[in-house]
């Protein structure tokens, strides 16, 4: 992953992170980020923050390219945290964010996020960045991680391939791996998320509203969830 996108921001970074154009002026380009943050973060601050002041709050944003949603993201909220896999991406980033002193963009390792300092976030975000993701291993990674640095309660919200009816080779990192929504809610219940909301089930754009739980609430709805399926299965015929 690291080779491919370091690839793609050497071409055309702007094109690899926003596809709608070809060509974008800087404008344009962060003009984009601030539609982003208006549809996906400003509709939904009752499940975002939850009662606290947005400028109270420490946020990640996970695969944040060039920076373009991560600069909408800094004028909303007191801190944010970006992590890419890219290094020119995170070059890029920095230069292009560097009079935003309450943003810090670290490169990761396509896999984890050890990279960070030990924190706790009040709400993590991704957008087109798991729909590359190749390998539902690797998105399960993510998904520990971010369980271990949210704030009990708080939501992880974020968008995956969901659409499967689609040709793709091995280790592609441009058409990620496709989540059904059992899938995800399996994924969730798993990681230690409840899976509360979901929208574009079957589409490219399908978002995931996970919510962090206790290690307890966790273990109930877990048991719950194995129990219902289990439930749900045909009974075994009797012998003959």
């Amino acid at each position: 992953m690291r080779r491919d996108w370091d690839q793609r921001a050497r071409e055309n970074p702007f094109y690899y992170v926003n596809t709608a154009r070809s060509s974008w002026s800087l404008e344009e380009f962060f003009a984009s980020g601030e539609q982003t943050v208006a549809d996906e973060i400003l509709t939904d601050m009752s499940n975002i923050c939850q009662g606290l002041d947005p400028k109270e709050m420490r946020v990640l944003e996970i695969g944040c390219g060039a920076g373009r949603v991560t600069r909408a993201l800094a004028r909303l909220f007191g801190e944010v945290w970006a992590v890419d896999v890219s290094g020119e991406m995170v070059r890029l980033a920095r230069e292009l964010l560097a009079d935003l002193p309450n943003v810090h963009i670290l490169q990761n390792n396509g896999f984890d996020l050890s990279v960070l300092p030990p924190l706790r976030f009040d709400f993590a975000f991704s957008t087109i960045v798991f729909q590359h993701i190749p390998s539902k291993r690797v998105i399960e990674s993510y998904l520990r991680e971010v369980h271990r640095l949210l704030r009990p309660g708080k939501l992880f919200k974020f968008q995956v391939q969901g659409y499967p009816d689609f040709e793709r080779p091995p280790n592609d990192t441009w058409l990620g791996v496709p989540l059904t929504k059992q899938e995800a809610i399996e994924l969730a219940l798993r990681t230690g998320f409840e899976p509360r909301y979901f929208r574009g089930e079957g589409t490219q754009e399908f978002w995931l509203w996970f919510f962090r739980r206790s290690r307890l609430r966790q273990r109930l709805l877990y048991y719950g969830w194995r129990l219902a399926a289990s439930l749900s299965r045909p009974a075994a015929s009797p012998p003959a």
